[in-house]
C-alpha cells in the first residue's frame, strides 16, 4: 500500500531528483505523444535518421510510455548538467564534446535513477517503473518540454530558460499518479537563427528539424562507414561529436559549470596536442578514455575520425 498523499509523493519525488544532483525535474502525465509522433514520422520519412535504423523501431513505444510501463500514470524527467569550464590546451588540437570529457553519463546517470527508484520504494510503497537515459525508444526531450523544464530550440536540443542546454535528460516512467508540471507554452528562440548559420555541415534545418545524416556527431559516433568525402573540410576539427551549436546559443551565456566529479576529463586528456593525437595510440586511447563515452566509437573509429580532419597531401 502507498504511503501519503499525491501531493506528498510529487514533493518527495522532486526533493530526492535534487539531492542527487539533477539541476531541474518536471512531471507529465503518461499520455499518447501525438504531435510528436507526427514530426517523428515526418523526420523519418525525410530519412534525417541516416543510417541509424534503431530510430525506426519500436515507433508506438517512442510515442506511448504506458507501451514500456504497463499502468504507467506519469513521466517524471530530469536535467543533469554537464556543461564544463575547462576546455583543450591546444587550439589545434582534434576536438571533443564536453559531454565526453568523463565518466560515460549513461553510467553516471542512471546509477543516480536506480538509487532514486530504490528509495522511492522504502519512503512510499511498491512502485512499478523504468528508468532511461538515452537508452531506449523514449522522447525524452519532448517529455522535458511537456514537463515545463524549457522548450526544444531551432537546433532541437531542450534549453532551460534559467541554464541553458548543456544537460543530459533523464527519464523515469512510473504507475505513480502524481501532481503535474504545466508546459512554458513558449518557445524563446524569437527570431534568432545563430545555431542555423553556425552548423558547420548545415544540418539545422528550418522548422526545428536536424538532418542527423549530416550532423557531426552522427558522422564521428554513429556512423560506422567512412565518412563521406562531401564533408572534408567541414568538420571544424571535431573529431567526437560537435558543440557549436550550444556554444553559439545566447541562452548558454546562463549555463554553469557541473559539480559532478564523474564528468572530470582525465588529467592528460585536455593537455595532448594535435601530434599526440595523429598518433594516438590505442593504448593511449584507452587510459585516457576509460570509462568513457568515446568508447563507443572505438579505437579505430578515433583514429578514422582524426585521419579525415587532416589536410589531404599535396
Amino acid at each position: 500500500m502507498l504511503k501519503h498523499s499525491k501531493k506528498e509523493h510529487t514533493h518527495r519525488i522532486k526533493s530526492l531528483a535534487h539531492s542527487l544532483g539533477f539541476s531541474f525535474v518536471g512531471i507529465a502525465e503518461a499520455t499518447e505523444l501525438t504531435e510528436e509522433a507526427r514530426r517523428l514520422e515526418q523526420w523519418l520519412n525525410k530519412g534525417y535518421h541516416g543510417k541509424m535504423q534503431y530510430m525506426e523501431n519500436h515507433f508506438e513505444k517512442r510515442i506511448d510510455p504506458r507501451k514500456l510501463v504497463p499502468g504507467a500514470k506519469s513521466v517524471v524527467t530530469m536535467l543533469y548538467n554537464y556543461q564544463s569550464d575547462q576546455s583543450q590546451v591546444d587550439p589545434n588540437a582534434p576536438k571533443i564534446s564536453k559531454y565526453a570529457y568523463g565518466t560515460d553519463y549513461h553510467f553516471v546517470v542512471k546509477d543516480k535513477l536506480k538509487t532514486m527508484m530504490s528509495t522511492l520504494e522504502e519512503d512510499i510503497g511498491a512502485v512499478n517503473g523504468r528508468c532511461f537515459v538515452d537508452s531506449a525508444p523514449v522522447l525524452e526531450r519532448a517529455w522535458a518540454e511537456r514537463s515545463g523544464l524549457g522548450w526544444n530550440g531551432k537546433h532541437t536540443l531542450m534549453i532551460n530558460k534559467g541554464q541553458g542546454s548543456f544537460f543530459f535528460i533523464a527519464v523515469l516512467i512510473i504507475d505513480l499518479d502524481l501532481e503535474y508540471d504545466a508546459p512554458l507554452g513558449k518557445d524563446y528562440c524569437g527570431t534568432c537563427r545563430k545555431c542555423i548559420d553556425a552548423c558547420p555541415t548545415g544540418a539545422i534545418k528550418e522548422g526545428r528539424l536536424v538532418d542527423g545524416s549530416s550532423c557531426i556527431s552522427y558522422l564521428t559516433i554513429e556512423l560506422k562507414d567512412e565518412i563521406p568525402a562531401e564533408f572534408k573540410g567541414r568538420m571544424e576539427n571535431w573529431m567526437f561529436g560537435c558543440d557549436v551549436c550550444q556554444d553559439v546559443c545566447p541562452w548558454n551565456r546562463f549555463s554553469k559549470p557541473h559539480e559532478e566529479p564523474k564528468f572530470k576529463p582525465h588529467e592528460d586528456l585536455l593537455q595532448m596536442d594535435a601530434a599526440e593525437w595523429e598518433h594516438l595510440t590505442e593504448e593511449v586511447y584507452r587510459k585516457v578514455f576509460k570509462k568513457s563515452p568515446v568508447k563507443r566509437t572505438k579505437y579505430l573509429g578515433i583514429k578514422r575520425n582524426i585521419e579525415f580532419l587532416l589536410p589531404d597531401a599535396e
